[in-house]
């Protein structure tokens, strides 16, 4: 049995959830990322399923905030470097629970 991938199904018109692993190294003095090899190796994934006319929303953690919402491990950084990769605006949730999410 073949193990099947984004490139096997219609995405066209969907949303479609992706779990990435965008738990990239910060500077702790400035927050900047140190190193974003995570998030290139999830860009042409990301590129295949935009090309397709897929909706896609992107889930990940930042370091390890225990439960709680910790400032500096927000993933708005690693949001505004994804978005230059990708040459398109990348929105970000401003809550990960409740209602509006």
């Amino acid at each position: 049995m073949n193990k099947m991938t984004v490139k096997d199904i219609e995405v066209r018109g969907k949303r479609v959830l992706v779990r990435v692993d965008f738990n990239v190294p910060l500077d702790e003095k400035t927050g900047e990322i140190t190193d974003d090899n995570r998030v290139r190796a999830a860009l042409p994934t990301i590129r295949y399923l935009i090309e397709q006319g897929a909706k896609v929303i992107l889930m990940s953690h930042l370091g390890r905030p225990r439960g709680k919402v910790v400032a500096g491990l927000r993933l708005g950084v690693v949001a505004q470097r994804l978005s230059k990769m990708l040459g398109r605006r990348v929105s970000i949730a401003p809550d990960c629970i409740g209602p509006e999410v």
